[in-house]
């Protein structure tokens, strides 16, 4: 079963989380405000951001709001995508999100991706020393296979840590988690925050619509959500969101929620306006055979046992 990260008070992590990549970016200081009000309003009380995340400015928006309720509010961020896994690298960029967040202790901190160059006793090791120190209270990793997450596990065993909450991508048209990554954490007790449940924006219907985003402006994305059957998949969900009488985006992000393994979809936009359909789907009563339809639209990805038999 998995573990319930708790805040400060005691509160529960909401089933969702909110993701303030664009806070600072593509979404101004009044634009960042106004989502962040309607996720408080909605309940959510797990914000996410990360050290890259526009140049500094997500974290130091975040820590502004959430300085009048921080007993309350489970805070994440993230460090090591760039310059390494290293403990001095780790080290000084926590130590600047700290700052910009304007706390001396950030809830969750993730290893923003796995980083092969270097010993991840050392990493852990250094994590391991702020948690001791009272700096950091979870600890996450983002980005990382079932294998490197299970190595993490071993290694963090060695120093008196657990992996506590995992970050990958999942989504109606990326599904590969389901294969190791959900049955592990599942198994593992780890909890699960999966970012872009809509797909990058295609799950929403607008690029059908002639929309722009990050699948027109981002060439990973682009690249990412490039297959042929990826687009029609998005065009069944919004028939069948016309159906539900739902917005697509609202049962996008309940499917993922809807998960027999209870992950907690971390919810984003550019505008409040833009997050309301993903804040629907918080009291989206999601019932098994819509659930199935949806899973229906896209392919299954293969077990894990049916590869291994495809290589003998």
């Amino acid at each position: 079963m998995t573990q319930t990260l708790i805040s400060l008070d005691g509160t529960p992590a909401s089933t969702f989380a909110f993701g303030a990549m664009q806070f600072g970016g593509k979404a101004d200081v009044t634009q960042s405000r106004a989502m962040f009000d309607a996720c408080r309003v909605a309940g959510v009380t797990h914000f996410d951001t990360a050290h890259v995340y526009t140049d500094g400015a997500s974290e130091t928006l975040l820590g502004d709001m959430i300085r009048s309720e921080r007993e309350a509010i489970l805070v994440a961020s993230k460090v090591g995508y760039s310059g390494g896994a290293g403990a001095q690298n780790l080290r000084a960029q926590f130590d600047v999100s700290r700052q910009r967040l304007g706390q001396d202790m950030i809830d969750i901190l993730y290893l923003h991706r796995f980083d092969p160059d270097v010993d991840l006793h050392e990493s852990l090791g250094c994590l391991a020393e702020m948690k001791q120190a009272g700096q950091i209270r979870y600890i996450g990793l983002s980005n990382a296979a079932a294998w490197q997450v299970m190595k993490a596990v071993s290694v963090a065993a060695q120093f008196d840590l657990t992996i506590d909450i995992l970050q990958p991508m999942y989504n109606l048209i990326k599904r590969q988690a389901e294969v190791e990554i959900l049955p592990m954490c599942a198994d593992q007790g780890i909890a699960v925050a999966p970012y872009s449940p809509l797909g990058g924006g295609m799950l929403t219907g607008k690029y059908a619509q002639g929309g722009t985003g990050r699948l027109s402006e981002d060439h990973r994305y682009a690249a990412r959500y490039g297959l042929d059957w990826m687009p029609e998949t998005a065009r069944a969900l919004s028939q069948l969101a016309d159906e539900v009488g739902v917005p697509a985006a609202t049962l996008a992000v309940a499917w993922v929620a809807a998960s027999p393994y209870s992950p907690m979809p971390i919810i984003s936009a550019r505008t409040a306006e833009q997050l309301v359909p993903s804040l629907a789907a918080l009291n989206f009563d999601m019932p098994g055979e819509l659930y199935n339809r949806m899973s229906a639209l896209s392919p299954t990805p293969a077990p894990a046992t049916d590869r291994i038999e495809e290589q003998l």
